[in-house]
């Protein structure tokens, strides 16, 4: 029923396009109060990584109404390509309604963004369906979202740690580095789903690359945070930990014959 159905996908493509008008809104209205509430606490480091990682989810955030805009018009005149970009579109809804949830919550404040993070779920399910995704490439393509979203999160601690550890010169210039590896992995990760999504033969080589981006700046932060700051678990180590997981499964020979036959279904 919802295979190759452009008049739900227009549907779905007036809410997008409302979705990332709200999201505009509500990253304007909560970005300030968010920095003053961490900087009321003491906590400069945690309002600097707000400072930037709010500003840009906000550009990339609201420009997905934009995206959303042009999909309306692909499922008005039936084109092929117009589910794919609603997905583009909503995964980049995903991480910006879900990452303000939590410097939103340390600071007491409503998680607002959390409306568009559901909103942005909805579509995303919505525009594989339309776009007749088989069961086995959407479950490999949500799995590979989780790690998107993860690696991302470990892009923002070193924005805080590099405030607070002037007095490390080693972990200050680790931070440094690894921040921009991280979010090239998660960059990388999101540019995977795409490639799956759109057959390309080279979605996997991609996969592995953000994978082990991941790995290399996910497992010295959390490692390091585990054993000398935490002392317990860390919430770092994750993305690292997915992202090793979903390597070896795209290294196995039968992940690349289910990609092969998706490739090749019409």
């Amino acid at each position: 029923m919802m295979k190759n159905n452009a008049k739900l996908g227009a549907v779905f493509s007036v809410l997008g396009i409302l979705t990332g008008l709200l999201f505009f809104y509500l990253i304007v209205v909560l970005y300030n109060p968010s920095i003053d509430a961490h900087m009321a606490i003491g906590r400069a480091d945690e309002a600097t990584s707000v400072r930037i990682t709010f500003a840009v989810l906000g550009w990339i955030g609201t420009a997905t109404g934009a995206i959303w805009a042009v999909v309306f018009y692909g499922f008005l005149h039936k084109e092929k390509w117009a589910w794919f970009w609603g997905a583009v579109a909503a995964t980049i809804q995903l991480l910006a309604g879900f990452f303000p949830m939590i410097p939103a919550m340390d600071g007491n404040l409503p998680p607002s963004t959390m409306v568009v993070f559901i909103l942005g779920a909805i579509l995303w399910f919505g525009m594989l369906f339309i776009g007749g995704v088989k069961k086995n490439i959407i479950i490999l393509a949500f799995v590979a979202g989780l790690a998107y979203v993860l690696t991302f999160i470990d892009g923002v601690a070193p924005i805080s740690k590099y405030t607070t550890s002037h007095n490390n010169p080693f972990w200050n210039g680790m931070y440094v580095m690894s921040q921009q590896v991280s979010w090239w992995g998660a960059a990388a990760w999101a540019i995977f789903i795409f490639a799956l999504l759109k057959k390309k033969s080279w979605a996997i080589p991609v996969g592995i690359f953000a994978g082990v981006m991941s790995m290399i700046a996910g497992y010295p932060l959390g490692i390091n945070n585990a054993l000398y700051e935490v002392h317990r678990f860390s919430m770092f180590l994750p993305a690292p930990l997915l992202s090793t997981g979903l390597v070896i499964y795209l290294l196995l020979p039968g992940t690349r014959k289910m990609t092969e036959r998706w490739i090749a279904a019409d």
